[in-house]
């Protein structure tokens, strides 16, 4: 597409991250990332891209301010 200019989105503006995306901005491992997805399938703050998650930042944003211990 010429004359297009994309622009890198920060991850704080961000609707949904990937487990990656989420590591880094959450500071929590990707396998733990990828541990708390595959104990909570269907909570709100996955969104299945296929066979790939997507972490609804808002959403987990609140689920992990309910947890002592991650």
């Amino acid at each position: 597409m010429a004359g297009r200019q994309i622009t890198e989105i920060p991850l704080w503006q961000k609707y949904t991250l990937t487990v990656e995306e989420a590591s880094l901005y959450f500071r929590i491992g990707q396998a733990k990332l990828r541990r708390l997805i595959n104990e909570n399938g269907d909570a709100d703050f996955i969104l299945w891209n296929g066979n790939r998650p997507q972490i609804k930042r808002k959403q987990f944003e609140e689920f992990i301010d309910k947890l002592n211990v991650i």
